[in-house]
């Protein structure tokens, strides 16, 4: 109804009428550009945030393995100061006499003057 109403309007061609037109048409490119203009500027900043955000997290996946790999290098710091310790221990025992004369006997079934060395077999083996 409003489509046949506006049908039986008659227009007016004035030069004010004409300008009040172009102005509205002006108004509504300004409009439209100013839209678009938003538009492209949240579209970008949008790209910007998810970069951003897409950064952070393999930041932080990247910071969480490093992380683990110092614990377990840690550990292992650990574990070689330990066998160190020992190893140095070794080398103080190793420079006394009374013990390397121990290792002999006991590894390479030497023996003192007048000493005798039994080998008894271990009750793990079977009798073959």
């Amino acid at each position: 109804m409003s489509a046949a109403r506006n049908q039986k309007i008659a227009k007016i061609h004035s030069d004010y009428s004409k300008q009040k037109q172009e102005q509205q048409l002006k108004q509504q490119k300004k409009r439209r550009g100013l839209y678009r203009r938003l538009s492209l500027f949240f579209c970008i900043a949008l790209i910007f945030g998810i970069l951003m955000g897409k950064t952070l997290l393999d930041q932080r996946s990247i910071l969480q393995d490093k992380a683990e790999r110092k614990e377990a290098v840690e550990q292992e710091l650990v574990k070689l100061e330990k066998t160190q310790q020992h190893l140095e221990e070794e080398i103080v025992k190793l420079n006394d006499d009374d013990y390397i004369a121990k290792i002999a006997r006991r590894d390479y079934f030497m023996s003192e003057n007048d000493e005798i060395i039994f080998n008894i077999p271990d009750d793990n083996t079977s009798a073959d």
